[in-house]
């Protein structure tokens, strides 16, 4: 029982490690073409390689890079990628200049992570100080304190360290990159791998060592603050961190991207606290380009990406704003979710490309209405209470209802000694909804497919389960069942494990809730509503509170016999709730299909989404609990035949 329900908190993780895997090989293509476009210039200039050490470098990297990209899945983006590639080694053995190279090599890097979209900023603001006394710790003494490069022994290393103050460079390097060397070293120099740091500690390096070049920041700091459009080409830390400030100079002048850049590097928090109020457009906007991504791929024949694609403006473009969405304004929330899920159907259908417009016209009506909802000026204090009371409220009770049953059924039963199995279930999940609260804040971000799927594989571990203590306890809403039962089976069947099988029971219906409160409730938090959501949560508990302790005083009055009897009526309408939930969680995680079906509601509260899939999924649960309630019938009118003859 134990190893079956480590499988499934660990499913989501295991599922998860080939894409980190392909994320690692992305970004180690990234990192080539950074350093092509960046260090091409001290190779060749003129026509005429100047270093030959660095252009060997050039083409070594430039074929690697070619290799890995020829690596990648089969399709139209791979053979474009590979076209870009084949032009910029050609470049490089023709010894093009070096603005020819660095716009290849930039443009090649763009469409990679356009084709195959990897993490490309912190989670949070870096720590600049810190970020300080790790370089003055790690790099000063062979980059110099303030960045000048090797002194001494230090500059006669072949290469040299490089000198992040020398503003020709560093004008082409992006703070990405710098984390990118940073965390895998360089072969072939002296640099190596700080990925033994914590994320956050790499990426403040980055964004110091990014700096220095860069020293001047009260003339960006006017910038930044006078010229909203500045601040609408850097929405977040992903545009910052993969910004060079030669292309921002491209944009709006050489000298004011130079001041710009030297005053964000150093005050990261200013991207975020500007992108704070427009952070649901920022979000539905990745999801806009996705979705026109989406029909791009399908155009040229490429449909597993334009799935692909389709599937990341759901889980990386809406489900973030997802739950804020559903407080403000629930029926827009699954008019948003069905409309993007009828276009994956689309997709996977392979319907005429008119039809596809259709529906993403559809979207984009529906995700303007979205950013208004999601405004800043939408919500209120109210709001943000009812939204923290509910999700609790709603996550709470259905954890509750299996806890307290349990409960109820031990003290009927007269075996208060197994009482702390199911007690210590739970309270395990509430730790470990804290550990992971605390994982997905300071150490990594949950990614919506990981949510989806730990939701999904939780839900349908439950409802197996639930279904069949459902028909258990059904078998034993007979009199003459339950007291034979109790005389002859009861002290063996505790005795045999079925006090771990609580203890997993309640742990696994408990931390699927949590799980997804934790997260609901982080979609929510913000300095300033800290206290309305805090509010909102300790007013649900209470109400729980006072629910858990009728059903406990209720259910000592109420028979044996009609507890077991309504109990098992309310497991497995519960089992199949979380039986729609599963499947519907794991489609939007892309690993279940999906068919919708025309004309039906959505309705999340009881686990019905019009799918094929999902329904399916219901049926069968049902199935099973009606055909284990008609055996448990019959046989509890043959074992009363025989006394009603007497």
């Amino acid at each position: 029982m134990i190893r079956a329900l480590l499988s499934v908190l660990f499913a989501a993780v295991m599922l998860a490690a080939p894409a980190r895997a392909a994320d690692a090989g992305v970004q180690t293509t990234w990192r080539l073409l950074d350093y092509i476009a960046v260090d091409y210039s001290e190779a060749v200039q003129g026509g005429r390689i100047v270093n030959e050490f660095e252009y060997d470098e050039m083409l070594e990297f430039s074929g690697s890079a070619a290799k890995r990209i020829a690596a990648l899945p089969a399709g139209p983006a791979r053979a474009g990628l590979e076209r870009e590639a084949a032009r910029l080694r050609h470049a490089i053995v023709a010894k093009a200049p070096a603005d020819q190279v660095t716009r290849l090599a930039r443009g090649l890097a763009a469409s990679l992570l356009k084709a195959h979209p990897v993490p490309l900023a912190p989670v949070e603001a870096p720590d600049l100080a810190r970020g300080a006394a790790l370089y003055a710790q790690n790099c000063a003494s062979c980059h110099g304190l303030s960045g000048e490069g090797g002194k001494g022994e230090f500059a006669k290393l072949d290469p040299p360290p490089i000198a992040f103050s020398d503003r020709e460079r560093a004008k082409e390097r992006s703070v990405f990159g710098l984390y990118q060397v940073t965390t895998q070293g360089l072969e072939g120099t002296a640099m190596q791998s700080f990925a033994s740091l914590p994320d956050q500690d790499r990426w403040a390096l980055a964004f110091h060592s990014g700096r220095l070049a860069f020293p001047d920041v009260a003339e960006g700091e006017r910038i930044w603050k006078s010229d909203e459009s500045i601040r609408r080409r850097i929405p977040d830390l992903t545009a910052l961190a993969g910004m060079t400030p030669a292309a921002l100079g491209e944009q709006i002048g050489e000298n004011k991207a130079f001041a710009l850049v030297a005053y964000l590097r150093a005050n990261p928090q200013a991207v975020l606290e500007s992108s704070d109020a427009a952070a649901g457009s920022a979000t539905l906007g990745i999801a806009r380009q996705r979705l026109r991504e989406s029909l791009s791929a399908y155009q040229s024949g490429d449909r597993r990406a334009a799935s692909e694609l389709a599937l990341s403006a759901y889980l990386d473009g809406f489900e973030p704003v997802e739950t804020v969405l559903s407080i403000r304004d629930g029926d827009l929330m699954a008019k948003v979710e069905r409309a993007m899920s009828e276009y994956r159907a689309a997709v996977s259908t392979a319907l005429p490309e008119a039809e596809l417009r259709r529906r993403l016209a559809t979207i984009e009506v529906l995700l303007s209405e979205a950013e208004a909802a999601l405004a800043p000026e939408a919500g209120s204090a109210i709001s943000t209470f009812l939204g923290a009371f509910t999700i609790l409220l709603r996550e709470g009770l259905e954890a509750l209802l299996v806890v307290i049953a349990m409960i109820a059924f031990l003290r009927k039963s007269g075996r208060p000694e197994i009482l702390p199995y199911v007690h210590g279930g739970w309270a395990a999940a509430l730790a470990a909804g804290a550990a992971t609260w605390a994982v997905a804040t300071y150490v990594v971000s949950i990614s919506g497919a990981s949510r989806e799927i730990t939701e999904g594989f939780g839900a349908l571990f439950a409802a197996v389960v639930l279904v069949s203590v459902g028909i258990w306890m059904h078998g034993k809403s007979q009199a003459e069942e339950w007291r034979r039962y109790i005389q002859e089976k009861m002290g063996r069947a505790l005795s045999r494990g079925s006090a771990w099988f609580l203890f997993g029971l309640a742990f696994i219906v408990v931390y699927r809730e949590v799980f997804e409160t934790i997260l609901f409730y982080s979609a929510l938090w913000t300095p300033d509503n800290g206290g309305t959501i805090l509010a909102g949560a300790l007013s649900a508990v209470a109400l729980l509170s006072i629910i858990a302790w009728v059903m406990l005083r209720y259910s000592r009055k109420l028979p044996i016999t009609l507890f077991f009897r309504y109990s098992a009526i309310l497991i497995a309408i519960l089992a199949v709730v979380l039986a729609g939930k599963g499947v519907g969680a794991l489609q939007e995680a892309g690993l279940v299909p999906l068919t919708l079906l025309a004309g039906l509601p959505r309705i999340a509260a009881l686990g019905f989404f019009p799918t094929a899939e999902a329904i399916l999924a219901q049926i069968l649960a049902f199935g099973v609990l009606a055909y284990g309630f008609f055996v448990n019938r019959r046989s509890a009118m043959k074992a009363a035949a025989p006394a009603a003859a007497e």
